[in-house]
């Protein structure tokens, strides 16, 4: 039988899909944990880079901070960490929020680090506080960066979230190191293409709701060299002399 052959006829066994190592009880553990992690990190995060890119301050710390969480391998943190605490639920969920932060924190610094000085000016000029335009001006003018990083957090999330497995836990990732330990590869191959499967859903739920939140105008506002560029150029047209 080919391998899609097996995969098939894998989704097709009624037993793969009821009690407690069923399909639709994997998925739900692995939401689980995917969710949580990503709640910690985004709690973390978020408002950690909206102070600093509000304030302009620390982008050294914040990048140097992202790319060495980045360097860190997941399976070797996890391990460590399994080491230092033991068996439970805490390892894969430190791994996950470690694996989550940077790219939510980086995008919620670096879009209200560079939203248009205009904006800030003018609502400054009108007697915001700056808090009000933290949250009022800065923060709707950079969501769909916002919204961005924890999109890309979110699909390295549920990638991931296999891992859980590897510590005894539930989760997709149970197909695959089950059906490794006992060589059933059309288990593994199962596991893996929820796991895909998943991930690809959550990429497209996550891209629904940011077009849905975020305001028409902002998401097609013009960069501010494009405004400044398309009127200096309507400025020095020639214009026609009339007699």
């Amino acid at each position: 039988m080919s391998i899609l052959g097996s995969i098939l006829a894998w989704f097709g066994d009624a037993s793969n899909w009821s009690g407690p190592n069923g399909i639709p009880t994997r998925i739900a553990e692995h939401v689980g944990y995917s969710a949580l992690a990503m709640l910690i990190a985004a709690a973390i995060a978020v408002p950690l880079g909206l102070v600093l890119g509000h304030l302009h301050r620390g982008e050294v710390v914040v990048l140097s901070l992202a790319n060495a969480i980045r360097a860190l391998p997941t399976l070797g943190l996890l391990t460590l960490v399994v080491i230092l605490s033991g068996i439970g639920l805490l390892p894969p969920l430190i791994a996950l929020v470690v694996m989550a932060v940077p790219p939510m924190l980086v995008n919620s610094f670096e879009s209200v680090r560079n939203v248009d000085p205009l904006l800030v000016d003018g609502a400054r000029g009108m007697g915001l506080t700056s808090r009000q335009v933290l949250w009022r001006v800065e923060v709707p003018a950079s969501l769909p960066l916002i919204l961005l990083g924890v999109r890309l957090a979110a699909i390295q999330v549920v990638s991931a979230a296999t891992i859980a497995a590897y510590v005894g836990l539930g989760g997709l990732g149970r197909y695959i190191f089950d059906g490794l330990s006992l060589r059933q590869y059309d288990t593994v191959a199962g596991g893996a293409v929820l796991a895909a499967l998943l991930a690809i859903f959550t990429e497209a739920l996550l891209l629904g709701i940011s077009s849905s939140v975020v305001s028409p105008g902002v998401a097609r506002r013009p960069r501010p060299f494009q405004a400044l560029g398309n009127r200096a150029r309507r400025t020095t047209e020639p214009r026609e002399v009339r007699r």
